[in-house]
């Protein structure tokens, strides 16, 4: 059992509970986990997300993330989803459900309508970011924030506002947030993702507007895979175009010699019937001095 789980299944979080768990002996951890397998947890509140933009921001990420580490399945990555991680916390209905987090370390295959740590060997997200709204702002830099850093301990949390287009991150250091400092174009750089975090302006499932994406070390845009597929179908195009454009060049070059060597040929031909008209003439002119008797070797 991992120290997570064990510090979280405590005495004064099972007392607090149902009674069914209260009667489990307080040694017995393996029995509260069963009892807590056995609850059913909600996965969503059916409450909506604040915007058409946070709910295509958060799968934009998601997306981001399954492109740039494609060929790994060793991570999970999920958006506004709940994460159970106490007794007291179920029993208080006190849900939350991260925008977006990441978990390192984990089998990225299995499927999950919630992220609960007691199925999870205890592990917490890595990386959080929360899409704040004027209603939930100031949740987000102070309760969630709290939260995040002491019971969580992830070690980087992110806060975008979309209203100010404000971007704020922190690091985790001796137990406590350190804010990231910003590059030249305010990008954040994480550590735990091996990117840089940053504004951009474009298209997204037909909604023009500035979104928060991620750039490599090289500070490249990190591509969805429908980005890459079109840039893959666009740079075939464009090879494509290039090579019909010179199988046409060669097919005007190929003309080009192909009038070159009639031209030649005609020139050619045209000089052979002039030699054959000089040669004529120089008959005739041998025949005319034979007749006259004319010796041309008399004449100096």
């Amino acid at each position: 059992m991992s120290s997570a789980i064990a510090y979280e299944v405590n005495e004064e979080a099972y007392e607090t509970y149902e009674d069914d768990v209260q009667e489990t002996p307080k040694d017995n951890t393996e029995l509260i986990l069963k009892k807590l397998e056995e609850l059913e947890l909600p996965s969503e509140d059916g409450i909506p997300m604040e915007s058409n933009w946070h709910r295509a921001q958060m799968n934009f990420l998601i997306e981001s993330v399954h492109s740039h580490w494609r060929d790994r399945d060793d991570y999970f990555v999920g958006g506004n989803m709940f994460i159970y991680f106490s007794l007291q916390q179920i029993k208080n209905k006190d849900y939350r459900g991260p925008d977006f987090f990441v978990v390192k370390n984990t089998d990225g295959t299995k499927e999950r309508d919630s992220w609960i740590l007691w199925e999870e060997d205890g592990k917490y997200p890595n990386v959080i970011i929360e899409l704040a709204s004027p209603s939930t702002l100031e949740i987000d830099l102070k309760d969630k924030k709290r939260l995040y850093e002491k019971t969580f301990n992830t070690n980087e949390y992110f806060c975008y506002d979309p209203k100010t287009k404000k971007l704020r991150g922190w690091c985790l250091n001796n137990g406590k947030y350190k804010v990231i400092r910003s590059n030249k174009k305010n990008w954040l750089w994480s550590n735990q993702l091996g990117v840089w975090l940053g504004k951009w302006e474009g298209e997204f499932l037909r909604l023009k507007t500035t979104w928060l994406r991620f750039y490599n070390s090289n500070e490249e845009l990190i591509l969805t895979f429908a980005e890459d597929e079109a840039k893959r179908a666009e740079s075939e195009a464009k090879r494509a175009e290039s090579e019909a454009k010179r199988a046409e060049d060669e097919a005007k070059r190929a003309e080009s010699e192909a009038k070159r060597a009639e031209s030649e040929a005609k020139r050619a031909e045209s000089e052979a019937k002039r030699a054959e008209i000089a040669e004529t003439e120089l008959n005739k002119l041998k025949l005319l001095i034979a007749k006259h008797g004319i010796d041309l070797s008399s004449i100096q």
